[in-house]
């Protein structure tokens, strides 16, 4: 969880009287760090997941012992936030989904040596423990989008997201998930620095009429549709002081996450991995990266160069050779990208084609938001 990602949080979940005490350097501007140019590198897929049909209902209580889970597949490894060029995040973390006709179903589990947690009270703001978080963009269009926060006392945060932080998004903090379903299991004793722990697990049920708000069709996914999402862990380094745990002074939290984000900012969608739900008998589908996948990512090269471009002249853009980014023009596709430019607005299009022939044209625009017609 970043800085920038801690800051904006808080401007929207304090008070204003508060917020004037906080640093002015640490109210980050919506202008992308120097970091998030990492977005300019060679496209890599993002992890994918097949999600089969659960069985039965799982008993939500945390355990991940249910039949039903046994035949979910676990996912990778966390790694860290900012990929592979980072070390290996020091505990395991993993994690597990199911679906059928109410639920979608999360499962993780987290090693820990010492399981602790302070917040009680919900939409506290939770990463200030170690927390488990939960991303979900149902139509992957960067755009109105979940997140769940969870501690090691089943305290939740969830959050609804207009559209990222850094195209003014504003985080609806009082937003309800209406039947959610949580519980935690501590493998172990919970603020007991007297002992090691092994860990501790987390169950989550998110109704489908929750999710499907925001979703192309209000209805179930399909076999074979595929939504965006990504998990968190957030690590804290803790000493034991006076037989309590305490933060370790001057140590930033570790963010280990399930599909790399590349920069230490969870709220990129675009980098988020795939869920792709099954109905086939479980272990028996395969997943398919999505083939737009290379020209979603060219698009939001486009979208970031633009965002430095206006910074630096106080306008967009007006052709991919005044960002520097004319060879981007010699891409693949099925056509040449298309950059069309207001005042306040830009626009680019580009040309995929389908494996059964078909042209497809994929857009992105100056708040990120990216689709196909």
């Amino acid at each position: 969880m970043s800085l920038r990602r801690r800051c904006l949080h808080l401007a929207v979940s304090l008070s204003p009287l508060l917020l004037v005490c906080l640093s002015p350097a640490l109210l980050l501007s919506d202008t992308p760090a120097a970091p998030e140019e990492g977005v300019y590198g060679p496209y890599v897929s993002p992890r994918g997941y097949v999600c089969y049909r659960a069985s039965a209902p799982p008993r939500i209580d945390g355990r991940l012992d249910d039949p039903c889970w046994r035949d979910a597949p676990w996912t990778e490894d966390f790694v860290d936030i900012e990929g592979a060029s980072k070390p290996r995040p020091r505990f395991r973390t993993r994690a597990k989904m199911l679906w059928d006709d109410d639920y979608f179903y999360v499962g993780a589990e987290l090693e820990e040596p010492h399981v602790w947690a302070t917040f009680t009270k919900h939409d506290s703001i939770i990463f200030r423990d170690n927390d488990f978080e939960v991303f979900i963009d149902p139509d992957g269009d960067n755009h109105q989008y979940y997140e769940l926060e969870v501690n090691a006392l089943n305290t939740t945060w969830d959050l609804f997201l207009p559209r990222p932080y850094r195209d003014k998004g504003k985080a609806l903090t009082n937003w309800e998930i209406p039947g959610l379903k949580t519980a935690v299991h501590v493998d172990g004793t919970l603020n007991n620095p007297k002992d090691t722990d092994r860990g501790w697990s987390v169950e989550i049920a998110f109704p489908w009429k929750a999710l499907t708000e925001v979703a192309r069709r209000e209805k179930l996914p399909r076999d074979g549709d595929q939504w965006r999402i990504n998990f968190s862990r957030v690590e804290w380094q803790v000493d034991l002081v006076d037989g309590h745990y305490r933060k370790r002074p001057g140590r930033l939290e570790d963010n280990w996450v399930w599909s790399p984000q590349g920069v230490i900012n969870m709220h990129r969608p675009e980098t988020w991995g795939y869920v792709q739900f099954s109905t086939a008998k479980p272990g028996t589908a395969k997943f398919k990266p999505d083939p737009a996948g290379p020209a979603r990512h060219f698009l939001h090269q486009i979208y970031y160069a633009q965002r430095a471009y206006r910074k630096a002249h106080g306008h967009w853009a007006k052709t991919l050779a005044d960002l520097g980014l004319a060879q981007l023009a010699q891409e693949s596709f099925a056509g040449p990208p298309v950059l069309e430019t207001t005042t306040n607005l830009f626009e680019v299009t580009v040309p995929i084609k389908l494996s059964d022939g078909r042209v497809q044209r994929w857009h992105i625009r100056q708040d990120s938001r990216v689709w196909s017609d």
